[in-house]
């Protein structure tokens, strides 16, 4: 803008000239004339630099969805590394933050439910990460859930990494519950129902004296009546109801607890979820 206003303050100097002083505006004309010129060639070349950096941060993007939706422990940690870079240059961009804060989500989980060497390492530092990713995400958008839902689940991806133990003695407990709430508060149904699941398993597994699992119960009912529970990304809940029905006094709740890993064997193909139902289903 400031360099616009130049060239049209310098555009109306000339006109004057012009028409004061017409003896010596052919030399003033040259000057000016290659002086704008240049102006022009070096705005030309910054805008043609704007859209080579504009289509190679596309075409990480696509990278990144691409190496996403594939969605294996290599590709996981690539898209944690493609968006850590384009923040560099752009760190309050909100998609690129709160996407990166999942990366880190999902690239700790893997690597713990396939206990590779160093998980817990990797939980660690990656949980901590998406933690950083997810509150900035929060801070540029406060009205919408993914800053707050993926700050959670980062929590709980560092507890795993570093012990619920020492995430407790970090007050990371309050943060965890009142960042689930808000993303259940503002939309229940963002990421197929997650706020929902993510409230259930935080009252589920969080120690005593804070352990609460009529109320993880009750938000799992609640999920059920979600058009997602009988789908992929029904799975999880069905175990986590599975696990809470299979300790209640009685029959009727075990015979439950089965039926519904029966069906999370039926609705996934993911052999962590396959194998974790059948394993439970051996222990009924």
């Amino acid at each position: 803008m400031k360099l616009q206003m130049t060239l049209t303050a310098a555009a109306i100097l000339g006109l004057v000239v012009l028409i004061q002083h017409p003896a010596w505006c052919s030399e003033s004309e040259n000057k000016e004339t290659g002086v704008a010129e240049q102006v022009q060639e070096t705005m030309d070349k910054a805008e043609d630099a704007a859209e080579v950096a504009k289509q190679k941060v596309s075409g990480l993007i696509r990278d990144a969805e691409a190496f996403f939706a594939r969605g294996e422990l290599e590709d996981l940690k690539r898209v944690v590394e493609i968006y850590e870079e384009v923040l560099e240059d752009d760190p309050d961009n909100f998609e690129f933050n709160w996407k990166c804060a999942r990366a880190c989500r999902y690239y700790g989980d893997l690597a713990q439910k396939r206990q590779v060497d160093g998980w817990k390492d990797i939980c660690a530092e990656y949980g901590k990460k998406g933690m950083k990713y997810a509150a900035r995400a929060r801070e540029l958008q406060p009205d919408k859930p993914n800053g707050y839902y993926y700050y959670g689940l980062c929590v709980g991806t560092y507890s795993d990494g570093v012990g619920l133990i020492t995430a407790l003695k970090e007050g990371l407990k309050n943060k965890t519950q009142e960042n689930l709430k808000k993303a259940y508060e503002i939309d229940k149904d963002f990421e197929n129902g997650g706020p929902i699941v993510a409230l259930g398993r935080f009252w589920q597994v969080v120690p005593w004296p804070y352990n609460d699992k009529d109320r993880a119960l009750e938000l799992y009912r609640e999920f059920q009546e979600t058009g997602y529970f009988k789908t992929a990304h029904g799975v999880a809940a069905h175990v986590y109801m599975a696990e809470i029905l299979m300790d209640k006094w009685g029959s009727e709740p075990k015979e439950e607890a089965r039926d519904l890993l029966k069906e999370a064997i039926s609705l996934t193909e993911n052999p962590y979820w396959e194998n974790k139902a059948r394993q439970m289903i051996g222990e009924l």
